[in-house]
This record gives C-alpha cells, sequence and structure tokens, in this order.
C-alpha cells in the first residue's frame, strides 16, 4: 500500500499534517525532505496525485490477481439492465 501525507519536520521530530488510515503499526515508510525554498506548491500536488494514481492501479492488480473481478460484458450487461439501456 502507498500512502501519501503531508508533515514537517523540525527539532527532530516528524509531525503529519494528518493521522495515517487503515495503516500498521510497523508499516515501511520513505522520507523525503523538501528544500522550502524550492517547493512549488502545484507540482507537489501533483507529484501526491501520481503517488495516489500509482497505488490505485496497484491495488487494482491486487484485486485481478486474488480474482476480486468480473468479466466486463457481465458489467456492460448489468449497467444496461439497470439503465435501460438496449445494447
Amino acid at each position: 500500500m502507498l500512502k501519501t501525507i503531508e508533515g514537517t519536520y523540525q527539532d527532530g521530530q516528524i509531525q503529519l499534517a494528518e493521522l495515517p488510515q487503515n495503516i500498521s503499526n510497523h508499516s515501511q515508510v520513505l522520507v523525503t525532505f523538501l528544500d522550502p525554498g524550492k517547493i512549488d506548491p502545484t507540482k507537489l500536488r501533483q507529484l501526491i496525485d501520481q503517488l495516489e494514481t500509482i497505488e490505485g492501479i496497484q491495488q487494482g492488480f491486487e484485486e485481478l490477481n486474488s480474482g476480486q473481478t468480473r468479466p466486463v460484458g457481465n458489467f456492460v450487461q448489468e449497467m444496461q439492465q439497470k439503465y435501460g439501456i438496449s445494447g
């Protein structure tokens, strides 16, 4: 699982902007220090969005590999019936 949370480092301590949800007490972490004078908030948000996209793709592969998916034809048929769409 990949989860990105913003925070700050001060006096040897990392303060998270929010507490992580659904994370094990013994999860491995990577910490990246950003130069405060060179942070572009837009690029930082884009990086976080990209990391979250990678997490979503990874979760999809995990669901596929564990058999938690269904054929697309079944999905299409269900949506056609549910919304009265003719195929």
